[in-house]
Parts: C-alpha cells; sequence; structure tokens
C-alpha cells in the first residue's frame, strides 16, 4: 500500500478542541497531564509507580475472563506481565458493536498494540500491555446492532433491553445469513463465515462473543480483553462509587472543571450529582438517589458508571499510563482532569485514535490526474467541481467585475451628490449580481462538458464518505478482508503510529 499524510488541520473535521491538542496549546494544559509524545511517558510511568492498584487481583479477573478463549502465547504472557509492578497497561475501548462495527474500533485496537510496541522500545526495563476495554454495560443497543454493507443496512432485530453486553445472541444466526448472501462468492468467504459463527453461534452473549471475536483476529499480537462488568473488579472501585452515590463528591469539581473547558471549547457530557446506573436484568437505569451503603458493598456489580466515571473505574483497576480514543472520548475525559487530581489518581496520557481512509489506488490516481491533491478529498463535491471546470480555462468574471467597479468608482468621483451616489452603487449591485448569475451559467454549461470527470468525483467522494459521514465511522473491515484477512490486518499494523498526528490515507 501507498500512504499519504495530512496534517488534521486541512481535513476541517477535527474540532478546535483536538487541533489545539495535537498543537500542544497552551489552553489545554489545565486538562491534561502530559502531552502525547515518547519522552512524556518516561513522567507518566514515574506518576503510576506510586499508584497502588491490585494487580493480583486484576490478573485472577483476567483470567477467569478469558478462560475458555484459546489465548495467544503473546496475549497469555502480556496477562502474567501484569503482576509485575514494571508492567504498565495502554487501553482503548469501545461498544460492542456487532461484527468489530465501523473500521475506527479496528484502528483503536491497532493504535494499542503499536504504541505498546514502540514503549517497549524507549523504555526496555518495562513491559507495555495493551488492553481493549469492552463497553459491555452500555445499554444503547440502536448503536451497536447493525452493520453497513455498501450501502445497506443489516440489523440484528432483537426486543432485549439493560446492558448490551448481557444480552443473548438470539437471532444474530439470521443477521450473519443475510450479510454473506449479500457477500456472495469471495476468496476468504469461507474464512470470515466461519469466524463469525464460531464467534456468534458458540457463545451465550454479546460479551462473549465480542471478546472471542477480538481475540482471534488481534490474539496473536498480544491484546488483553477486559469486561468491566465485573464484582471483583467493581469491588476495588467502591470507596470512588460510595463517594458519588451517597454524597455525591464529584459532580461540583467535574461541573467547573467543565465550565472552564467550556470557556474555550464545547464540552462533551452532562455532568450529572450522580454518575451511576443500577443494573438488573433487561434494565440499566439511572440512579437519581441515595442508596444503601451495605447495597454498594455487597453488590457493586449492580452498579455501573457512566461515562464521565468510567474514566475514573478504569483507572482505579489498571495500571494505566496512556489512553487512546476519539476526539469526542478524550473531551470528557478533559473534563475529568481536577477529579483525578483530588483523588491522588494519575491522569493517563490521552491520544487522538489515528483516523484512515482506505481507498483503491486506481481511483486515487485517477482524482489526482484530474488535478487535484490528496487533501483536495476533503472539500465539498461543489467546490471539486467547479475547481476542474476552471482548471481547463478561465470562464470566471473575475477581471470583468473589478473593471465594472473602477468604472463606477469613476462614476461616483464625478459628483459629490449623496443620493446619486446611492443610485450609482445599486445599479453597480445590479450589474454584478448579472455577472455572478452569467457566471454561473457559464460554469453549469462547462460541467456538462465534464460530465464523466465530475461522475468519477461524486462517486469516489460517495464511496470515501458514505451519507456524508467518513469511511471509518461508516465502513466495517470486512469488504477490505475479503482477499486475506491477515494481509490487511498486517498493513494496517505497518502504516498506524499512534503518536504520528496526521490523518492516513492508505492506497492499495
Amino acid at each position: 500500500m501507498d500512504k499519504f499524510k495530512i496534517p488534521y488541520c486541512e481535513t476541517d473535521i477535527f474540532s478546535d478542541l483536538m487541533l489545539d491538542y495535537i498543537n500542544q496549546d497552551d489552553k489545554i494544559k489545565p486538562f491534561i497531564n502530559h502531552f502525547p509524545n515518547i519522552d512524556n511517558f518516561s513522567r507518566q510511568i514515574e506518576e503510576k509507580k506510586h499508584h497502588n492498584i491490585d494487580r493480583i487481583s486484576l490478573v485472577n479477573v483476567l483470567l477467569k475472563q478469558n478462560a475458555s478463549l484459546n489465548l495467544s502465547d503473546c496475549s497469555q504472557s502480556n496477562i502474567n506481565k501484569l503482576k509485575s509492578n514494571k508492567s504498565f497497561t495502554i487501553t482503548t475501548g469501545h461498544q460492542l458493536c456487532l461484527f468489530m462495527g465501523p473500521l475506527f474500533v479496528i484502528y483503536k485496537i491497532i493504535s494499542a498494540i503499536n504504541l505498546a510496541n514502540q514503549l517497549k522500545k524507549k523504555y526496555n526495563k518495562y513491559e507495555f500491555v495493551p488492553v481493549f476495554w469492552m463497553a459491555s454495560e452500555d445499554h444503547d443497543l440502536q448503536e451497536i446492532n447493525h452493520i453497513n454493507y455498501f450501502g445497506k443496512k443489516i440489523t440484528w432485530n432483537t426486543n432485549q433491553t439493560g446492558a448490551v453486553g448481557r444480552m443473548s445472541l438470539d437471532g444474530v444466526e439470521s443477521m450473519i445469513e443475510e450479510y454473506f448472501d449479500l457477500i456472495g462468492e469471495s476468496f476468504d468467504r469461507v474464512y470470515l463465515e466461519r469466524l463469525f459463527k464460531e464467534s456468534y453461534l458458540n457463545n451465550n452473549t454479546l460479551v462473549e462473543a465480542t471478546r472471542f471475536l477480538v481475540n482471534q483476529l488481534f490474539g496473536k499480537y498480544g491484546i488483553v480483553i477486559i469486561d468491566g462488568d465485573d464484582k471483583e473488579l467493581k469491588s476495588n472501585f467502591i470507596p470512588i462509587i460510595k463517594k458519588d452515590i451517597l454524597d455525591s463528591a464529584f459532580s461540583n469539581e467535574i461541573r467547573l472543571c467543565s465550565e472552564n473547558l467550556e470557556n474555550h471549547y464545547n464540552s462533551q457530557a452532562f455532568v450529572r450529582d450522580i454518575n451511576f446506573f443500577k443494573l438488573s436484568k433487561g434494565k440499566r437505569e439511572l440512579i437519581t438517589k441515595k442508596l444503601a451503603e451495605k447495597d454498594i458493598i455487597n453488590f457493586p456489580e449492580n452498579l455501573s458508571p457512566n461515562v464521565l466515571l468510567r474514566p475514573l473505574y478504569q483507572e482505579c483497576v489498571l495500571p494505566n499510563i496512556g489512553v487512546i480514543g476519539g476526539g469526542s472520548e478524550l473531551a470528557y475525559w478533559m473534563q475529568l482532569r481536577t477529579v483525578f487530581k483530588k483523588e491522588k489518581i494519575p491522569f493517563p496520557i490521552l491520544i487522538l485514535r489515528n483516523s484512515i481512509m482506505l481507498v483503491a489506488k486506481r481511483k486515487l490516481n485517477a482524482f489526482k490526474d484530474l488535478g487535484f491533491q490528496i487533501a483536495n478529498i476533503f472539500e465539498e463535491p461543489h467546490f471539486l467541481e467547479k475547481k476542474l471546470v476552471l482548471s481547463k480555462g478561465d470562464i470566471t468574471f473575475h477581471d470583468e467585475k473589478d473593471a465594472l467597479k473602477l468604472m463606477y468608482e469613476t462614476l461616483i468621483n464625478k459628483t459629490s451628490d449623496k443620493g446619486l451616489h446611492q443610485s450609482i452603487l445599486g445599479q453597480l449591485k445590479k450589474n454584478l449580481n448579472y455577472l455572478d448569475s452569467l457566471e454561473k451559467k457559464i460554469i453549469r454549461l462547462a460541467k456538462k462538458d465534464h460530465e464523466t470527470s465530475i461522475n468519477k468525483i461524486r462517486k469516489l467522494k460517495e464511496e470515501l464518505f458514505p451519507e456524508n459521514t467518513l469511511q471509518e465511522r461508516y465502513c466495517n473491515f470486512i469488504p477490505f478482508t475479503l482477499k486475506g484477512n491477515e494481509q490487511f490486518i498486517k498493513t494496517l499494523i505497518d502504516n498506524i503510529n499512534p503518536l504520528d498526528a496526521n490523518f492516513v490515507v492508505l492506497s492499495y
């Protein structure tokens, strides 16, 4: 594959907060610990060394949760390494999207794997373990129950409610069949169909299926998979749970930090007095009033942190030094900086996940042959079409408009009557409007002469920005995997650098 890097600021799709974070703007400093560069991890390691983590409990939970998997030697070794206080984790996570969901979930996992390897090369006396945190307690089924395939949405039809990780997989088989009927015959269809059937038909719940699938795809690279929906893990979080539910101890701190962030940027997550849900069969209900302390102590597994307290939970149970996430994820971490400081929990280094666009080499070459730069792909189609037409000859009226303005300026200078000035300016405006209208008509006519090229632009834009969103937020990895899974994953491993803040275009 050929690799092209485009600065994020040239894509016009990233928030000011993320652009300033990438540029290490001083406005960001109050909301983070260290900026994401390789040297700053030495400071992060020193801080995390002194934070007490129950490593024995963590390893026991991981061994229990992954007992049914055929773990690679690398993943098994990584779990065991976590017993040592010289080992640290790099964590990413996501909801339990069916079939791995959109492409960026794959990118997040590979970013964690690659960063762990980069850190090992730099700090070889320590161990670094890539971790995928399954957001199994989320309850937004509509976000994870479907997959897109060339414009068709295939949905898992289920009436289940509550935490998605606890849901049974009834009905998924028909979805798999529908999907592979669409795929038809292909080089790697047999492998993929077997992979998904093993994942979703040989397991009982969505969290089990997701764990199996992630391990099959990334186990050889040492990924460690963790499910936060666990009583033993949550037992280590009880002091924080009690503070939040019984005393609303964090709401004012988070609000103040969020308000300070909002002085410059938009905050992401709404702040509540209590930031936990109550889990029960088929339900995940917002807690709005205090619970009995004994229920927190005896049944922590029934309590689920919301998006603002989950980071605190994660950092309490993992020896974590880095978090990889999208722009909105990193934004709500920044709302928590002062809470981390108050609780004396090291705030991890935040790393913006890699963004990648995959495009066929022949299509990218055709786009460049039309006279465009690769970065132009982010521009709106009508701008690209206008650029194309204008590149074939000057059909604009810039010179004529400038000459007209100069002529009317001369007319104005011939009289000092203010009323007449207004009349002259009104006539100038009418004439300029006429030239604008005439210019647009000429451009429309010229577009007809370049219809084939314009159709190429439109088709490429539709492919790379399906439904006007980024490819990585819409497309699944399967279409890119049909010609050989290992080659695709390995290519991404070779081309993703989590500390290189550029949008990457890969042509295949």
